[in-house]
């Protein structure tokens, strides 16, 4: 499905929802920035958002086309990394004023979600000026924040309008365009696993949504070499994939088509990042290395010939000590998340017996560790720089405990329930 026709939503659908856009525009393109002009016509007091980086790439495009528009700035100091926390989201709020009547961002996945939150809570619109290829959040309704130390995702409106001008985008950092294929690459691992909270769980499931993803990882696939020559029809097709999925997740009200096991190894590396003051990797490149990992999770599986004597076992207390060991601060928040669902006090192991059949034949359909490895390889990535990244044993510990920091099921915990 084209861009315009994500847009325009369906009033019915297969699996019983109507699924709408709230998007009014999206631009992506040469020059896409002159769009600006007429979308901003009926707005007089505009509150610029950036940092000094984005704001280097894109500034001098937004003031072309609305300068005399914009009444306020909040440029946030990259000479440390821009965190969206509370102080981030402080700052954005106290330059809107009264007259204040839209929000433009320029920047890619924190300056998107900082404004996302800040214009829902406050009842503005706000665009934002991607900067870079690099996530697909765009065009999703969360905002990926950090709130009292924690990776939540809170509740947020789209922007009315998503503009992507080739001629920035191409030339953001290639770590960056790496980092929005591998968003988009990772899809294989969490749709499998929408796939299998459907199968395990009941969980709802749009079979449409599901299968119009699959189609934006299929293109993306192919868009590698492109990518690595920075072509501008290569960037504005991985581009139009990321903004496509995000449309997609708003059109199940979650981003269930596109976060699973692999985005829950990316939060946990940078939430454990944060509360040791360890470095990480950016979130789409963690996620094309994770999708390997939960890869490999899904063949272990596949290993198991017979369950019919697996039983589920649960040992709180050496639990709650090895929450204790790896999220040291946050372990208590962690423990209160997972003891509100509850999950471990359910046995998911008699409905594995019971489906094991049609749990490995799903499993299966998934490409292999091998297969991801190949894709990865594709945009330049090496896994073996991310084994040494992180080494084993944050690794092996991001096998058992990533899937604490969320309330989705996903693969990670039929590995924990069978395998732990």
């Amino acid at each position: 499905m084209t861009i315009n026709e994500l847009l325009e939503g369906r009033k019915t659908c297969g699996c019983g929802k109507a699924h709408i856009c709230p998007i009014d525009s999206v631009v992506i393109g040469k020059n896409a920035c002159d769009s600006l002009k007429s979308l901003c016509a009926e707005y007089n007091n505009i509150l610029l958002v950036a940092d000094n980086n984005t704001f280097a790439v894109g500034g001098e495009k937004v003031l072309a086309a609305i300068g005399n528009k914009i009444t306020d700035r909040v440029i946030f100091d990259t000479t440390s990394v821009l965190v969206p926390n509370e102080e981030a989201l402080a700052k954005i709020e106290k330059g809107i004023t009264d007259k204040t009547d839209l929000i433009v961002g320029i920047g890619s996945g924190v300056i998107n979600d900082l404004c996302k939150h800040v214009s829902f809570g406050a009842g503005l619109r706000y665009y934002i000026v991607a900067t870079a290829p690099s996530m697909d959040g765009y065009a999703s309704k969360g905002a990926a924040l950090i709130l009292d130390g924690m990776k939540v995702t809170t509740n947020a409106d789209v922007p009315k309008a998503i503009i992507g001008d080739v001629d920035i985008l191409k030339d953001a950092p290639y770590e960056m365009i790496q980092a929005g294929y591998g968003d988009i690459i990772g899809k294989y691992s969490c749709l499998n696993d929408w796939k299998l909270a459907n199968l395990v769980n009941g969980e709802y499931i749009c079979r449409d949504v599901l299968g119009a993803t699959y189609e934006e990882v299929e293109k993306t696939v192919k868009l590698a070499d492109g990518l690595v020559k920075r072509d501008e029809e290569a960037v504005a097709a991985l581009m139009q994939a990321l903004v496509a999925v995000g449309i997609l997740m708003a059109y199940v009200g979650n981003s269930r088509p596109a976060s699973g096991s692999e985005h829950h190894f990316s939060h946990y590396f940078e939430i454990v990042g944060i509360v040791r003051g360890e470095d990480y990797l950016a979130h789409g490149i963690d996620v094309c290395y994770s999708a390997i990992e939960t890869a490999k999770i899904r063949e272990e599986l596949l290993a198991l010939d017979d369950i019919s004597s697996f039983e589920y076992k649960f040992d709180r207390e050496k639990y709650e000590s090895n929450i204790r060991r790896v999220y040291g601060k946050l372990a208590d928040e962690v423990l209160a998340l997972q003891n509100k669902l509850g999950w471990y006090d359910v046995d998911r192991v008699k409905v594995y017996r019971e489906k094991w059949s049609e749990i490995k034949a799903l499993l299966a359909d998934c490409p292999s560790s091998a297969e991801m490895q190949q894709l990865t390889e594709k945009i330049g990535l090496s896994y073996d720089s991310f084994k040494s990244f992180y080494g084993e044993n944050k690794i092996a510990d991001a096998k058992l405990y990533a899937k604490d920091l969320k309330d989705r099921y996903s693969v990670l915990w039929m590995y924990y329930d069978l395998l732990a």
